[in-house]
């Protein structure tokens, strides 16, 4: 398994777990669930944020969000 943040543009994901308590609610909301498909398309060029597409649609993730979510590349 990676962290979200380590994956390159491109790759798809099978999200696997979220880590972090404070934000697990809030990516959860936004459609980041665990055995849901994510895919990166963009990362900016300091690295922060992410433009994933998870659940149907476009999100941005901070990279210390990105950084609580662990995946296992397809």
């Amino acid at each position: 398994m990676k962290k979200l943040s380590a994956l390159k543009p491109g790759t798809r994901a099978i999200i696997q777990k979220i880590e972090d308590p404070e934000s697990h609610l809030k990516l959860m909301e936004m459609g980041c669930l665990p055995g849901e498909e994510v895919v990166v398309y963009r990362i900016a060029p300091l690295g922060d944020p992410l433009s994933i597409r998870v659940s149907g649609y476009n999100l941005s993730l901070r990279k210390e969000e990105a950084e609580a979510v662990w995946v296992e590349e397809q």
